[in-house]
């Protein structure tokens, strides 16, 4: 199969051009960018002008743990915002290695149930996705979760001697198998407690192998977040090992303890390879569980619905709840209780006639078993657009494709939709600076590819794998157009409309 795209003005490339070039795609990869009139292909697009760059890479997704993977392939909520390769296996959680084959550490974003677990290891689950191939290329890191959760159960403690030794030979061996790495998700009621000792041991295996290490912070403001920078820029020095602190967002009320980690990051040495993902908005998707007092955040799902309808348990929990503004609180999503999508706290109370918006908050946990997540302005966008100008950051959406308006009962916040686009947007119009179009691109595209090692990837040169993205520039600092999204040399979505192919491959670390 061949391509051409005629008449585009080229971001990202090895070489310069000065006027709108034309770019051959044959065989999925890039085989002649130069002016040719009289050339033919299986497929011709005229970008009439726009800007042609590589694909965006998403480091900071979520469709495994929503498990849309299997639901929405095309992945449509990243092509038509030009992102044509995803990392999943972030906050600790994976699809694989799963040495019991079950998914207790994805119960709070989805409903494990609906998907046929056939795989165990990493191999056997990615060659399960080459089976039914996606829209967008998608790579995996080793949820810690989800490995030590298999060893430990339900319980919350301290890995044994020889655990660790097993934690050990599962990571070495998903890692040999193709995982990009090992991440974790400390703020989780399962691992918040992981002593240093046992990530530092983690880490080595990952160190060794090459891979990266992706963090998400113990939390977003106060004593944790200072111990949970301190813990990951401690063991990122220590072993060396490429560090991705994923949604690194600053939350409202804590801008002063963001803006000091900030000026860390900024701050550490060349020799240091940390980054982290934002994104330039103020919504935020989080589980519904996380709106619980910390000191009930303990035991698993099920154990804490059970507390919630306790009598005893529930007052008690209702006496600590944080003031919620019940409007600023949607449900993004309720796997078994579609209904409620869309509705407000406020909604739900009106509905049971309650006059107090923490017995609606109850009340609801209940009804959905906590298996439900919930879209809040809690962000500062301001300052996150600033941080996203920082040399260490890159654009991560922290979110899953949910996919078209209508198909999917979510209610997607903007992060799932625009990030890329609004991020690009903002810098063409200045208000990113002292980034650049070129600098924002570069940003989106070779830097993702070469943390995460992709060799042929993140760049436009003849014999780089085509995933290419074109795009137009609109005024006033809007997002950016996206015309074309190009994966592995197949046209996947136009003007925002998906194709319906699925040319995405499965990647693995080398």
């Amino acid at each position: 199969m061949t391509l051409l795209i005629r008449n585009a003005k080229i971001l990202g490339g090895a070489r310069t051009f000065s006027d709108p070039m034309d770019v051959f795609v044959a065989n999925s990869r890039i085989s002649a960018i130069g002016k040719f009139a009289d050339k033919g292909a299986d497929e011709t697009l005229d970008a009439q002008g726009a800007w042609l760059s590589p694909g965006f890479i998403d480091l900071d997704t979520a469709s495994d743990h929503y498990l849309t993977l299997f639901d929405d392939r095309g992945q449509e909520d990243f092509l038509c915002q030009g992102v044509t390769t995803i990392l999943g296996g972030l906050d600790g959680s994976s699809l694989a290695p799963l040495p019991y084959g079950t998914l207790e550490s994805l119960q709070k974003w989805g409903d494990p149930r609906k998907i046929n677990v056939d795989w165990h290891t990493v191999e056997e689950f990615l060659a399960t996705l080459e089976r039914r191939p996606l829209g967008v290329n998608f790579g995996t890191l080793i949820g810690h979760a989800t490995v030590r959760r298999a060893l430990v159960g339900e319980e919350i403690r301290t890995l044994t001697k020889n655990e660790l030794e097993v934690f050990e030979g599962t990571l070495k061996d998903a890692l040999d198998e193709g995982a990009f790495g090992l991440s974790t998700g400390l703020a989780s009621i399962h691992t918040r407690n992981t002593p240093y000792e046992e990530l530092a041991s983690l880490i080595a295996v990952v160190e060794r192998a090459g891979g990266i290490y992706a963090a998400s912070l113990r939390a977003e403001a106060g004593e944790e977040f200072g111990r949970g920078i301190d813990e990951t820029l401690r063991l990122s020095a220590e072993h060396r090992v490429r560090t991705l602190i994923s949604h690194f967002m600053p939350v409202v009320g804590g801008e002063g303890d963001y803006r000091a980690v900030l000026a860390r990051i900024n701050a550490l040495s060349s020799d240091i390879s940390l980054r982290f993902t934002a994104h330039p908005f103020a919504q935020a998707v989080v589980p519904l569980y996380t709106f619980l007092p910390r000191w009930a955040q303990s035991g698993g799902i099920a154990i804490m619905v059970t507390n919630v309808k306790d009598e005893w348990f529930r007052t008690r929990i209702r006496k600590d709840l944080a003031a919620i503004d019940e409007d600023d609180f949607t449900i993004a999503n309720a796997p078994g209780n579609d209904f409620l999508v869309g509705k407000t706290l406020h909604d739900i109370r009106t509905m049971y006639a309650l006059a107090d918006p923490r017995d609606a908050l109850l009340m609801l946990m209940v009804t959905t078993k906590m298996k439900c997540s919930v879209l809040s302005r809690t962000m500062n966008a301001t300052l996150s657009r600033k941080a996203l100008a920082a040399p260490r950051s890159l654009v991560g959406t922290h979110a899953p494709s949910w996919g078209p308006a209508g198909r999917s009962s979510w209610i997607k916040p903007e992060a799932a939709t625009s990030a890329f686009t609004t991020f690009l947007g903002l810098a063409a119009h200045g208000e990113l600076s002292p980034l650049t179009l070129p600098t924002a691109v570069r940003k989106l595209t070779e830097e993702p590819a070469s943390f995460l090692g992709l060799k042929a990837r993140g760049i436009i040169k003849e014999g780089a794998i085509a995933d290419l993205t074109c795009f137009r520039t609109s005024s006033g600092g809007a997002p950016v157009e996206i015309r074309y999204t190009i994966v592995n040399g197949v046209l996947v979505a136009e003007n925002g409309i998906f194709k319906g192919v699925f040319p995405g491959k499965v990647l693995r670390r080398t």
